[in-house]
């Protein structure tokens, strides 16, 4: 099944996994964990440029979970002809010309010749607290998350670019999560998939979100910061 057809699905809860944090010598485990639970997808990638030995990373996660591995990148240096798929992001919040266009034009003709699935996602930065890394990387600034107009209208922009996914996100370690107020309003004014990521610690936040009309829930740190997590998440959407 193509990874966009599980997005269509809706209620999808997928893993972020960051090579530049992650402990290679759990990865196996942590992919058994993964196979077992309702987890549809796991995402890889960083904020970070350049992440040494990524394609690498891609096919070992490839061998430790039969889940699909779906490239989240951080810029044209994190793609791999290991990965089933790529969101291919274009950071519509921001002005910077390298993360709206730039780097997507490098690594364009290395994923046409890799043949893996390229799901264009428009990718908006929402300020959820502290300055995340991503706006360090990307110089640029989140949109304030009381100026919900603001990030509805990026949306609704990013869809009428073609793009063929929303991804909304507050940040790896963000205060706190993207609340249900933007994401009904996003979800009121578009048409394609929504992803929410940033933020998101407990099995409640993540059913709000669905509720809310999140399509994609994207989980992280949560995992690292709590061992039982996948446990609970699998109690509560088996």
């Amino acid at each position: 099944m193509l990874v966009y057809d599980i997005i269509k699905r809706g209620k999808q809860i997928f893993i972020l996994i960051d090579p530049d944090k992650e402990d290679r010598d759990k990865l196996k485990n942590k992919g058994q964990r993964i196979d077992v639970s309702p987890i549809s997808a796991v995402l890889i990638g960083g904020s970070a440029k350049e992440i040494k030995d990524f394609g690498g990373f891609v096919q070992r996660v490839k061998k430790y979970t039969n889940k699909p591995v779906v490239i989240f990148p951080g810029s044209s240096s994190q793609i791999s002809p290991y990965a089933d798929g790529v969101l291919f992001l274009t950071l519509i919040s921001g002005r910077n010309p390298d993360f709206l266009i730039g780097e997507q034009v490098k690594a364009a003709p290395i994923l046409k010749g890799y043949g893996i699935e390229v799901i264009p996602t428009g990718y908006i930065l929402v300020k959820c607290g502290r300055k995340t890394s991503v706006e360090k990387v990307s110089k640029t600034d989140a949109i304030d998350a009381e100026n919900i107009d603001k990030i509805i209208a990026h949306s609704i922009a990013g869809e009428m670019l073609g793009l063929r996914a929303i991804y909304l996100e507050g940040g790896s370690g963000a205060d706190k999560s993207i609340s249900d107020d933007i994401v009904k309003g996003v979800r009121k004014n578009i048409n394609i998939p929504l992803f929410i990521g940033g933020g998101i610690r407990d099995v409640e936040d993540i059913e709000k979100k669905f509720n809310a009309g999140a399509d994609v829930v994207v989980i992280g740190n949560a995992i690292e910061k709590d061992e039982n997590f996948l446990g609970k998440i699998e109690r509560r959407f088996r």
